[in-house]
């Protein structure tokens, strides 16, 4: 479990408005949070996040 009291929260130099995604990491694990609602986090291994990551960047996600 990553703990908010040492994590090294990163934003995208491209977000803006106060609409961002955060990011941590610690051996093993990837924690993500809303950067408007840092009380909680969502935590993935090391090998979840790299697997949306690469889906994310081929448009998996994207609508329509």
């Amino acid at each position: 479990m990553i703990s908010d009291r040492f994590a090294v929260w990163r934003t995208a130099s491209r977000s803006g408005g106060g609409n961002c995604v955060e990011v941590a990491g610690s051996p093993g694990l990837v924690a993500v949070r809303d950067s408007k609602n840092r009380v909680a986090h969502l935590e993935f291994t090391a090998s979840e996040w790299t697997a949306f990551l690469h889906h994310a960047k081929r448009g998996a996600f994207d609508p329509g």
